[in-house]
C-alpha cells in the first residue's frame, strides 16, 4: 500500500457562550486578579452552562474546520475525539459524527488528557501515511467545569472548557514533519481525576464498586517542574526527526497551561517571545482544546500563513507529553 504525505488544510474553534473573569473568581474563592493574573497569566475563562454539551461545541468547531478545508461531512473517513469529558463514558466521537451527518466516518474517542490533541495528530498521520483514509477530522474538546472543586482555589482558577479541530487530508508532499511521544505513569499522582470506589454488597460473597471520580486534583510545583524539563528536550527530540533547528520555526504552540510555562520552555529553547502563541489569558487550561484552539485564532489573525513551520507541544495528566513539527497549509 502506497505511503501518503499529510497536510493540515483546515481548522475551527469553539467556546461556551459564557465566560467567568477573575473578578467573578473572587466570589468564589479566597483569591485576587493580581494572583491569578501574576502566577497563570489567566484573566478569564468560558464555562459550559448546564445545557451546552461536549458534543455541541466540538461539532461546532469541527464545522469551522470543514469549511476551512473545503469538504463536506460526507467527505470525512475518521473522526478522532481527543477529550477527557465525553457527554458518554462510553465516548462521544460518535455522538459527534451523527451530528454532523458524516454517515461514511468512522469515529473514536481517544483519551490522553493535555496530550490529546498531538497524540491524536500523530494517530491520524499513520492512517492517512498508509492510505487507509485520506480525510481525517481530529478534535480537541473539553468540559473541564464538569470536574474542577469550585472551593478549591489552587485548581479551580486554572480551567475553562472550549474545543478545537483541524482537518487532515492525504497530500503528496508531507508536512508533519517530525514527532515525539512520551508517558510516565510513574508521575500520576501529580495530576488525574480518578475513580472512588464504593462498595456495594450484592450477595453474601460478592461486592462490587459503584462509586464515581473525584474533583481534579494537581500538585502545581511538581507539574511546573515536569513540563519545564520535559517539553523542551521533547521538542529538540522531534525537531531532530524532522531534520530541522529551533531556527526553522515560525510558531512554538505549546498547550495554554499556565503563562510561567510557556516563557521558560521558550527561554530554554531559545525562541523568541514574539514566536511564542498564547491566548491563555481569554481561555485558561482547556485541556485537549488548548492547542487546535489557538491554532484556528492564529490562523484567522494571519498570524499563522502557508508553509509556516510550526513546533507544537502537549502535556499534562498521565502524565504524557509529545511533541510535533507541522508545516500550515496544502
Amino acid at each position: 500500500m502506497q505511503n501518503l504525505g499529510i497536510a493540515i488544510t483546515g481548522s475551527g474553534s469553539a467556546v461556551p457562550e459564557t465566560f467567568l473573569n477573575n473578578q467573578g473568581m473572587t466570589e468564589l474563592v479566597d483569591t485576587s486578579d493580581e494572583w491569578i493574573t501574576t502566577r497563570t497569566g489567566i484573566r478569564q475563562r468560558y464555562l459550559a452552562s448546564c445545557h451546552e454539551s461536549l458534543t455541541q461545541i466540538a461539532s461546532a468547531a469541527a464545522k469551522q474546520a470543514m469549511a476551512m478545508a473545503g469538504i463536506t461531512a460526507q467527505e470525512i473517513d475518521l473522526i478522532l475525539l481527543a477529550t477527557s469529558t465525553p457527554d458518554d463514558l462510553f465516548g462521544s466521537a460518535c455522538q459527534i459524527q451523527g451530528e454532523l451527518g458524516a454517515t461514511r466516518a468512522v469515529a473514536f474517542d481517544l483519551t490522553a488528557a493535555c496530550s490529546g490533541f498531538v497524540f491524536g495528530m500523530v494517530t491520524a498521520a499513520q492512517y492517512i501515511r498508509t492510505g487507509v483514509f485520506q480525510n481525517v477530522l481530529l478534535i480537541g474538546a473539553d468540559i473541564l467545569s464538569r470536574w474542577v472543586d469550585w472551593q478549591d482555589r489552587r485548581t479551580c482558577v486554572l480551567f475553562g472548557d472550549g474545543a478545537g479541530a483541524v482537518v487532515l487530508q492525504a497530500n503528496q508532499s508531507d508536512r508533519l514533519l517530525g514527532f515525539e511521544l512520551k508517558s510516565d505513569g510513574t508521575q500520576n499522582s501529580n495530576l488525574n481525576l480518578t475513580y472512588v470506589p464504593q462498595c456495594q454488597q450484592l450477595t453474601a460473597d460478592l461486592a462490587v464498586s459503584t462509586g464515581n471520580f473525584q474533583f481534579i486534583s494537581m500538585n502545581g510545583k511538581e507539574v511546573y517542574k515536569f513540563a519545564v524539563q520535559k517539553v523542551p528536550e521533547i521538542i529538540d527530540k522531534a525537531l531532530f526527526r524532522a531534520q530541522l533547528t529551533v531556527e526553522d520555526i515560525d510558531w512554538l504552540l505549546l498547550h495554554q497551561a499556565n503563562q510561567r510555562i510557556l516563557d521558560a520552555v521558550a527561554q530554554r529553547l531559545k525562541i523568541p517571545e514574539q514566536k511564542v502563541i498564547s491566548n491563555l489569558a481569554s481561555y485558561g487550561n482547556t485541556s485537549a482544546a488548548s492547542i487546535p484552539l489557538a491554532l484556528d485564532e492564529a490562523v484567522r489573525e494571519g498570524k499563522i500563513q502557508n508553509n509556516h513551520i510550526i513546533a507544537a507541544s502537549g502535556f499534562g495528566a498521565g502524565l504524557t507529553w509529545g511533541s510535533v513539527i507541522f508545516q500550515w497549509g496544502k
